[in-house]
């Protein structure tokens, strides 16, 4: 067992293991960084028979452990910060988050109450203290870190049915649900994240509740569909528990009109949910922080920071408009929560959370914001949106290119078309522009996105990377058409 060094603890023998460890695994990191290429472009059958498991009775050691890892993990993975993988909102990552991931994991501290996370609790409280100022909401602390943009949306979509059950005098946390749920709707755009769909599902409203808005042709949601959908509910004793706005599609990065949504909403006291979870890195935007004109007015709001926040997943929050509608999912356990506790003025988090035990992810954020500074980190998020312009423009401009739609936050969505192809028919081009994207990652050459707008099969370049230039996506660009080029139509 002392061979193994098992437990990481003060004794002088744990830390020299731990040293040894950390350094070991830094230096395989700083020489997969120097590889080429960005994938070593093994498929899913080479991976299920080149990756064994070797549970050694007697054990391997940390040294053998940590170098089979590397070998079978290490190698074999994306490169996320090469600049020609640009496929999904999968951001390459922030040094000093790295940094911070070090110290999250050696503490091991669980967010659930005071007394597992001290210094860590008061740090959370004080950046949602922080998002909730650049929001433009009142002063509170009424929010959390989550593990990401579904697990926010599923908060915000809980806490909006549980209101919309309170108004009418009932319960859903004492007594489940009641009435008929099949008139219950939740409205979104038809470019809104899956997850809408998912946590109704889960919250027993089901996939039906869900009622998509048509959109315009940048994406964004029309307010005169949502109007007419509001109408038609209406007319047909429907009853709309929340309206979820998107501030930042996954594939156009479109934002909806947010403060003519909510204006529409506060008419009718419906709950307003935005999943800002891309869009909201415009917090700190110099350049483009009028995009997220009407977010203060909303109810509730998902961030993610491992997006175009650049920090290591995961990394989320989730900001509630007014404090008292936590209420709504408050539980008192005497061993994390008690009642004594509360009297004292003991923040314990597990109160705002679904989660119990939870990562001091807040620690990567804060870390970021006081390394970078607001101007550099509002720098490198701006650089994205405006690459994304310059490479529209540069696509627009090539003869076999053609843009799909003008950017709005850092993607770009195109396709590869010629005139043959047209010929070909709808069906071909789509096929066409869909083999190129898997070819590339076969190669490990580039990871491009292929996805549909409106229809028409399209590649996509995700642009977080703020060390990519024009000219490594004008690289990127030509390796598609000579891509294009390979394959027979």
């Amino acid at each position: 067992m002392s061979r193994l060094n098992p437990i990481l603890a003060g004794s002088a023998q744990s830390t020299e293991a731990y040293r040894q460890a950390i350094a070991q695994s830094s230096e395989a990191v700083a020489q997969w960084l120097q590889q080429p290429e960005m994938y070593q472009g093994k498929t899913v059958a080479e991976l299920r028979e080149r990756i064994t498991l070797d549970f050694n009775p007697q054990g391997l050691g940390n040294q053998a452990a940590i170098e089979r890892a590397v070998e079978y993990f290490l190698k074999d993975s994306l490169a996320v910060h090469h600049p020609q993988c640009v496929a999904h909102l999968h951001c390459p990552s922030l040094v000093v988050s790295q940094a911070a991931e070090v110290l999250i994991n050696a503490t091991n501290q669980s967010m659930d109450s005071w007394d597992q996370s001290p210094s860590a609790t008061i740090i959370e409280i004080k950046l949602i203290e922080w998002l909730r100022t650049q929001v433009g909401y009142q002063p509170g602390d009424a929010g959390v870190f989550t593990s990401g943009g579904t697990q926010s949306n599923l908060m915000g979509l809980m806490l909006a049915r549980d209101a919309f059950f309170a108004r009418q005098g009932h319960s859903v946390q004492q007594d489940g649900l009641v009435g008929n749920l099949k008139k219950i709707r939740v409205l979104c755009s038809e470019h809104a994240h899956f997850s809408v769909q998912k946590n109704m599902a889960l919250l027993g409203l089901g996939y039906q509740s869900v009622t998509l808005v048509k959109t315009d042709r940048f994406s964004r949601m029309d307010l005169t569909d949502l109007q007419e959908k509001l109408a038609q509910a209406e007319a047909n004793g429907e009853q709309i528990l929340a309206i979820v706005a998107t501030a930042g599609t996954t594939d156009a990065g479109a934002i909806d009109p947010l403060r003519a949504i909510a204006e529409l909403a506060a008419e009718r006291q419906i709950w307003v949910h935005v999943d800002a979870a891309w869009g909201g890195a415009l917090l700190l935007s110099e350049k483009y922080r009028d995009y997220l004109d009407g977010l203060e007015l909303v109810d509730s709001i998902t961030l993610d920071f491992h997006k175009q926040f650049f920090q290591t997943i995961s990394c989320g929050a989730f900001l509630l408009k007014e404090a008292r509608h936590y209420e709504l999912m408050r539980y008192q356990a005497a061993y994390l929560n008690s009642e004594f506790d509360e009297a004292q003025g003991v923040p314990n988090l597990v109160s705002k959370s679904l989660q119990t035990t939870r990562r001091f992810d807040a620690l990567k954020l804060w870390m970021g914001l006081e390394a970078l500074g607001q101007k550099q980190y509002a720098e490198i998020i701006d650089h994205g949106v405006t690459l994304a312009q310059e490479v529209a423009q540069y696509v627009s401009e090539q003869p076999a290119l053609e843009l799909v739609m003008q950017p709005q936050l850092a993607s770009v969505l195109f396709r590869y078309r010629t005139q043959a192809l047209s010929d070909a028919g709808d069906a071909a081009l789509a096929l066409f522009n869909q083999k190129i994207g898997d070819v590339l990652l076969e190669s490990g050459r580039a990871n491009v996105g292929v996805t549909e707008a409106d229809g028409v099969t399209c590649l996509k370049l995700t642009l977080l990377n703020p060390t990519v230039t024009l000219e490594d996506i004008k690289v990127l660009l030509a390796l598609v058409e000579k891509t294009a080029g390979q394959i027979a139509v």
